[in-house]
This record gives C-alpha cells, structure tokens and sequence, in this order.
C-alpha cells in the first residue's frame, strides 16, 4: 500500500504540518460552531491518525471551543487549522490549509441544519475569473505579487524569505 504524504500549513508559513497516510472522513461542516471558527460559510474537514501527523515549523494556538473541541490555529495570520477532540486517536486538519487542497474531496457534509438556505443557488450564481485586462487590474495584480507575504505551498527550508528579515 502506497501511503500518501499531505503538507500544508497557514497563510503567513509560521506553522507547518506533515501527514502522511489516509485523510479519513472528508466532510464540509455547516455547524455554526464551525462557521465561527473559520469565518465562513461552512468547514472542510477531514482526520489523520496522530501518529501519522507531525507539526514541523512553529506551534499553533488553541481555543477550547466547547468541553470536547479544541481549535488550532496560527497565533500570527489567524488561519484555522486543527479540529482536536483530545484523547482520540486522531486529528482533523482543516482542509484549505493543505499545500493542495484538491487532494481530498469531501464526501459528505455534516451540520446542515445550519447551511446557508441559498446554497442551492450556487450553480446558477454568475462567474467571474479575475480580471486583469485593465491597466488598473493589471497595476494591482502586479502589487499584490511584489508585496505578497503569503507562504507557498510547499515546505521551504527557511521561512520568511532571508530578504525580508532585513
């Protein structure tokens, strides 16, 4: 059996993660509870045995969220990351912290007696690509790339770039 192995971390590269095996239970949680912590519309979520999971950059932060969850999170950027009911064996990662996050594809979703009614309209919801055609866009696209602090996705030796600690 192949194991596979899933990087990823948060926003600003403070914490980082390995785990390597089987993602398990991949859902979208819709529980309020949930919604709170990640500031949005409902939880991707799926769990690793902890003995397959290994944090190899910085430390998260905790919220006991109720008696039986606690929440990590990076301390720094805010971004959510661990589901943890201590005492299981295993830890939920929260899915958009991954290096790909299209790796793992919820398979059912959980909570939905607090889903948004218009989720159901989504399909039907205009899209847009981003735009850079304009000078303006185009301007702002360009900033945004030189100003940007945002962690790669992929393990890096050293993190934040030495450039930047000058």
């Amino acid at each position: 059996m192949i194991r596979r192995i899933f990087t990823g971390g948060c926003q600003c590269g403070a914490v980082r993660y390995r785990a390597e095996g089987t993602l398990d239970d991949p859902h979208l949680c819709h529980c309020r509870m949930c919604q709170k912590a990640a500031g949005n519309y409902f939880l991707p979520l799926a769990n690793i045995k902890r003995d397959d999971f290994l944090i190899t950059r910085g430390e998260p932060s905790w919220f006991q969220s109720s008696h039986v969850v606690r929440r990590g999170f990076c301390r720094d950027c805010g971004t959510p990351l661990f589901y943890d009911m201590p005492g299981e064996d295993f830890l939920n990662i929260v899915l958009g912290s991954l290096d790909d996050p299209d790796d793992v594809q919820p398979i059912y979703q959980s909570g939905i007696e607090s889903r948004m009614l218009w989720f159901s309209h989504l399909p039907r919801l205009p899209e847009k690509e981003t735009d850079n055609r304009t000078e303006e866009s185009a301007a702002r696209h360009l900033l945004v790339l030189a100003s940007n602090r945002q962690h790669p996705d992929y393990d890096t030796v050293h993190w934040p770039p030495k450039e930047d600690l000058l």
